[in-house]
Formats: C-alpha cells, structure tokens, sequence
C-alpha cells in the first residue's frame, strides 16, 4: 500500500485532550496544498490556559455557538481523508512537532468515531531531519536550516500548508544526502 502524507496542525485551548478542547483542526495534503481541510469545533469543556487561547485569539463563548460539533467536525475529517486518499494509499499524519496535534487528533477520532484512520503513528518533520542530516535535537531547527521565516499564523490551515512546505523540502533534502552517500 502507498503512502500519502498529511500535513495536520490544530489549535486548543490547553496542553492535553479531554481536559481541554480541540479549537480548530487544518489539515492538506503533502505536494497538494490545494487539498486542504479546516474546521472550528465547539469547545468540548469550558476548561482553558489562557495562554493558549492568546494563542490562536479564539473565544470559547464564541466557539460554543459557531463552533460545528466535534462529532460531525470528525466525520467530515474522515470523509476528506477518504476522498483524498485512493484506496490504496494510507494516510500518513504528519506534523511538526508530532505529540501535540496527533494526542488530539487521535482522542477525538476515538472518542466520536470509535477509530483514528492514522493508527496509532505518525511522521513528526523534526525527528526525521535530526535523522537526515545528523543533528542533535537541540540544533536540528528546519525553518532555521533551510533560511524559512517561519511566521506562524495559528490559523490551523495556512499552519498545515506552511508544514507541509517545510516536509517537502526535508523530504528533498533527505533524498539528496542519501543520494550522495550511496553514490561514494
């Protein structure tokens, strides 16, 4: 079965899931930016860090009544990836760094649909380029590596696609230190 990455970014309103609430989920294909998904959910909780709420400049009084149902918000995330994904590709979460987004993810694909269509894995950007160029974690920055500003909006979307821009270039990258290491 092939592979198809997808770049996936959320917003909440706190550091772990089921004590606070998923905000927002972006989502697009890797190489496809076009093929994107977004969604705002109603806050699951009224619990909140007001640091992360600064964060995206979400209202969760607001959320609550414009916010779609975080059942639905996943049946809807299901259904894109099914149409994105051919039938023998699997769906691939990335996302940089991985843990944050993937715990949510994962918790509200259980929670409301009973199953995660990523599994239980996932592609985080920054531990395969330690692994493709050989840096310690402390330095392997890849905005920084590749000259990108990284000039994050927290609008889950355009956090996706930039992501998904940024694995492109690991993943080229990549490709040509293999490259050369096999052709010595």
């Amino acid at each position: 079965m092939d592979e198809l990455f997808i770049s996936v970014d959320i917003e909440a309103s706190g550091p772990i899931p089921g004590e606070y609430s998923m905000l927002s989920l972006g989502a697009c294909v890797v190489g496809a930016p076009h093929e994107n998904f977004y969604v705002e959910l109603k806050p699951l909780t009224k619990k909140f860090d007001p640091a992360a709420l600064a964060v995206a400049g979400f209202d969760l009084k607001k959320l609550a009544r414009t916010g779609m149902e975080p059942a639905r918000a996943m049946q809807e995330f299901d259904a894109w990836l099914e149409r994105v994904a051919p039938f023998d590709h699997s769906p691939i979460f990335c996302a940089y760094p991985l843990a944050f987004d993937w715990m949510f993810v994962a918790y509200y694909f259980h929670r409301f649909l009973g199953r995660n269509p990523f599994g239980y894995s996932g592609f985080d950007l920054k531990s395969f380029f330690m692994g493709a160029s050989g840096k310690r974690w402390s330095r392997a920055s890849v905005p920084q590596h590749f000259h990108i500003a990284q000039d994050l909006t927290h609008n889950a979307r355009e956090d996706a696609i930039a992501q998904a821009k940024l694995l492109e270039r690991v993943l080229e990258y990549a490709n040509e230190q293999h490259s050369r290491r096999t052709s010595r």
